[in-house]
């Protein structure tokens, strides 16, 4: 059984922290149910939004696949909301 290794920091083409909110945004919609209609805002929490711990780090990881970059978890727990998230994903990309 191979150990569990975490993300680690690689460099990509992510253009925009738009398009990364636009990402996440996706993934919260794809994982948490009932999200299809509401009107993200930067300022929303994931957990507000009804995402639990799991749904959470589903979609970070998630979007962290789509850029095509590696960035340890631990890295983005500091985020408050969905802005803050894709700041501290842009500025590590």
């Amino acid at each position: 059984m191979m150990p569990f290794r975490w993300p680690c920091v690689e460099r990509t083409n992510v253009s925009s922290k738009e398009e990364i909110f636009r990402i996440i945004v996706g993934h919260a919609q794809e994982v948490v149910p009932g999200l299809d209609a509401h009107a993200f805002q930067p300022a929303d929490s994931l957990r507000a939004l009804g995402a639990n711990s799991v749904d959470r780090a589903d979609i970070i990881m998630m979007t962290l696949e789509s850029l095509g970059v590696r960035i340890p978890l631990i890295d983005l727990a500091k985020a408050e909301n969905i802005g803050e998230l894709a700041a501290l994903i842009h500025a590590r990309a």
